[in-house]
Order: structure tokens, then C-alpha cells, then sequence
């Protein structure tokens, strides 16, 4: 939780895109279906109109605003609501303000282009409230609490994405994947996306992980997959928590990327019964402080474990070797 030195609005600002239209060549502009954004996923997916030719993005934007925010009696004046669209990989970042409503309402309207050229992969929409506050302008009275994701390469309107598997041989392969031609996978989290590549030269590993085989090759297979799934958690979760955009006070900030999306799903595993914020401040003062980091590792791989189901994989492997075992005997 974040102490602010002023007075701020209770709650947050909801944020809504309520209609989407992709405009092509020849400033042909073409209104999207509503399965192309998700209100419940809070993602906008313009790949999953089928369209490749579009060349920007306009989205239909409102924010419910608490009346308290335009009172001539608050310790607040200026306000204005900002839509603001941030990707972390380019570095772009655009701001539009909200209209007010009509006398008495608290819905705040507006519209923001998104130009596919300046986008590479997943930008975030928040919405933020500033004012004037005890005579010094630009001060964040409210904000919204969850992102919406504009997602370019997405064919669905999804807030998670499936992870990239990769089959490669090690041995002859790719220049950085040959000293580690031993093991049967690597993690890879240099790219947009977290990778596994699967080494096809460590005998029999790809049949097993991709296979339907017989019951114990099935209960190995399901083993196996949860053990990577907890490497892939946990190098995801040293990426994302080594590298953080820091302000001027110190305070770290979540990224805006898929790092931002495994900060907030394992810190409350990690740092339990601490707000987000908080539980990042933490983290990130162990991991760069003279002590503590050593100390998160058992909570860091249980997190990973929990997130790769791995208790629930072990326990159906020792149930089914019993089983197995028990028909045998019989």
C-alpha cells in the first residue's frame, strides 16, 4: 500500500473500452464485433478479426468517476481524467483526457488511437484522475485498479497466454543451445514470450512429453510436465524480478509486460498478506540489499511448485503406480 502525502479519492476508477473500430487503407474504418474485446478478461485482441491490413486501432473508452472528485467543496481542483496507453518493449506511450459527463453524471467519455507501427506486442490501458491539490497541479487523486490489455498478436481476447514450446536438437542446433545439449530443456525468457525448448537429442523426451502412451508413461509424462512447468515459473519469476524500471524514490515499478503479469500472480505466494505493491518493494529490496534474497528461495519455488501443480501431479503418479502395483499383484 502506497502513502501519499494528500488527499486522494476512496476507491478506484473503473475503465471500460466499450467499442472498438480498426482502420485499414484508404482510411476505411471498420467497427470490430464485440468477440474481439473481452470485458472479462479486460483484453483487446484486433488479430482475432481476421483483418491483417489494419493499419490503427480507436478505441471507445469511458471511466465512472466518484462525484466527490468535481466537488466545489474538496480539497481538489483542475481535474481531469486521463486514459493512458503504455508499452513497455517500444517505450511508447500515449495520453488522451476524458470528457465530463453532463451536470450531474460521473461516466467520463472519450476515444484513444492506437497506431499499429508504433506497437509491437501487448500495451496497457489504465486510466488515472489528476488534479490540483494544495496548489501543486498534476497530483493522482484516483486510477484505476486493473490494466486493459491490447493485445496485437493474440487471436483471442485472452489475459493469459499459452506458453512456446520449442523442439530442437541441442547438439546441432542453434549456437547458445549447444553447451547445454546434456539436459532435456531449457527456459528461455530473453524474447517477448518465455520459451521451452525441448532438446530432441536427449533420448526418448519428446515421445514421452508429447505422447499418449501406456498408463505409466502417462503418469511419468503428466511428472515431467509439471517439473517444467515449475523451471519455467521460476526462471519467469528471477527474469521479471531482476531487471525493474525504478522512480526516483526507489520504488520499483511493475512491468508492463508478461514479467508485470508473473509479478502479480506469484507475489502473494512469495511475500504472503501483503498488498502487491508492498510485497514487490520487498522482493526487490532482498534481492538488491545485503541479505533476505537467500531467504525467499523456498518461497519462490513454492510458488513455482503450486503454479505448475506439481503436488497434484505427484500425488496422482503415486495413486496410480499403486493402482497399477495392486492389479499386478492381483
Amino acid at each position: 500500500m502506497r502513502v501519499y502525502p494528500y488527499r486522494r479519492l476512496p476507491g478506484i476508477v473503473p475503465l471500460r473500452v466499450n467499442a472498438v473500430e480498426l482502420r485499414g487503407p484508404g482510411e476505411i474504418r471498420e467497427p470490430l464485433d464485440t468477440s474481439t474485446f473481452s470485458t472479462v478478461e479486460q483484453v483487446v485482441a484486433p488479430g482475432s478479426a481476421g483483418r491483417d491490413d489494419w493499419e490503427s486501432l480507436r478505441l471507445t473508452l469511458s471511466a465512472t468517476v466518484p462525484g466527490r472528485a468535481t466537488d466545489p467543496d474538496g480539497p481538489w481542483s483542475d481535474v481531469a481524467v486521463l486514459a493512458v496507453l503504455a508499452e513497455g518493449s517500444t517505450n511508447t506511450r500515449t495520453t488522451v483526457r476524458l470528457e465530463p459527463p453532463a451536470e450531474g453524471g460521473r461516466e467520463w467519455t472519450g476515444r484513444l488511437d492506437l497506431w499499429r507501427v508504433d506497437h509491437l506486442d501487448r500495451a496497457t490501458l489504465s486510466v488515472h484522475v489528476v488534479a490540483t491539490v494544495d496548489g501543486v497541479p498534476g497530483r493522482v487523486i484516483a486510477a484505476s485498479e486493473k490494466d486493459w490489455i491490447i493485445d496485437l498478436k493474440a487471436d483471442a481476447p485472452l489475459r493469459e497466454r499459452a506458453l512456446d514450446v520449442v523442439e530442437v536438437g541441442f547438439r546441432e542446433g542453434p549456437e547458445w543451445l549447444r553447451p547445454f545439449r546434456d539436459v532435456p530443456w531449457i527456459v528461455d525468457t530473453s524474447g517477448d514470450l518465455p520459451a521451452v525448448h525441448v532438446n530432441t537429442d536427449f533420448e526418448g523426451v519428446t515421445d514421452l512429453v508429447g505422447g499418449n502412451g501406456s498408463p505409466v508413461d502417462n503418469l511419468v509424462r503428466d511428472l515431467l510436465v509439471a517439473q517444467m512447468c515449475t523451471d519455467v515459473w521460476t526462471a519467469v519469476f528471477h527474469t521479471a524480478i531482476g531487471d525493474l524500471e525504478v522512480e526516483d524514490d526507489g520504488t520499483p515499478l511493475f512491468p508492463h509486460d508478461w514479467r508485470g503479469e508473473v509479478l502479480r500472480e506469484m507475489l502473494p505466494d512469495v511475500v504472503p498478506g501483503r498488498p502487491l505493491e508492498e510485497a514487490l518493494r520487498e522482493v526487490h529490496r532482498r534481492r538488491t540489499g545485503m541479505s533476505g534474497w537467500t531467504d525467499l528461495q523456498p518461497r519462490i519455488h513454492y510458488a513455482a511448485t503450486r503454479r505448475a501443480d506439481v503436488p497434484k501431479a505427484l500425488t496422482a503418479t503415486i495413486r496410480g503406480l499403486d493402482r497399477l502395483h495392486r492389479g499386478t499383484e492381483a
